[in-house]
């Protein structure tokens, strides 16, 4: 069980988010506007935070500054809006992931697994390691990415198949073996979705930092390539 602060103005889907976490038995506290949010985080001291981009009072973007300033707090965001622009800001302020409206309330229950068991890991190895491949810096404590020292934002998803495949570079490593390391599947399915999150890392940071090997899968380019 995890302590999970929803914020969000619509009534209604609020409710619907909540619900859905406390099924899975979370416990759950919703806020609605800007400074509920930041009291809310303050008071329930959360495992995770859902946080709608748009509110009243002040954004989500001022919340989240605002609620990391006392310590780290996993963040995903909720937006109507799908721009690059607002997942870098969003990424820079210290969210994690970031999920466009309308979402299913699987993939959002998905998103959230995820991000618990990625706190989990990073509790559990708060090393300071920073991976460098070219132009490419990966500061893994800190889950920032920069290219040529701007900062690019990757989800969270596209962050952590990055790190895992550049932490011993040169390794393939087949799209079974990824979606079970990286997304937690354990049936074999879906290995589309890892093209495509190789083809989104690709567009974002460069080509040359993932190597395709062509019927096996990938393999993270070594501090010698570009």
């Amino acid at each position: 069980m995890a302590r999970i602060v929803v914020v969000e103005d619509e009534a209604e889907l609020a409710g619907a988010i909540a619900a859905r976490l406390r099924s899975d038995g979370h416990c759950v506290t919703v806020a609605d506007d800007g400074p509920a949010a930041v009291a809310a985080a303050a008071a329930v001291q959360p495992d995770a935070v859902l946080l709608d981009l748009m509110l009243p009072g002040f954004d989500g973007l001022e919340v989240c500054r605002r609620i990391q300033r006392d310590r780290p707090v996993p963040v995903i965001m909720l937006t109507a809006r799908g721009s690059e622009t607002d997942l870098v800001v969003g990424l820079e302020v210290g969210a994690d992931d970031y999920l466009s409206k309308p979402f299913s309330m699987r993939e959002l229950t998905a998103r959230v697994r995820a991000l618990l068991r990625r706190a989990e890991r990073s509790a559990a190895d708060p090393g300071q390691e920073v991976l460098r491949v070219g132009g490419v810096e990966v500061d893994v404590s800190r889950r920032r990415v920069r290219r040529d020292g701007q900062l690019v934002g990757l989800t969270a998803t596209e962050f952590d198949l990055l790190t895992f495949l550049l932490v011993v570079p040169g390794v393939v490593r087949s799209r079974e073996a990824l979606l079970a390391e990286v997304w937690g599947y354990r049936d074999g399915s879906g290995p589309r979705t890892v093209d495509s999150h190789v083809r989104a890392i690709r567009r974002k940071v460069g080509a040359g930092v993932i190597r395709t090997v062509h019927g096996v899968g990938y393999a993270g380019a070594d501090g010698q390539d570009g």
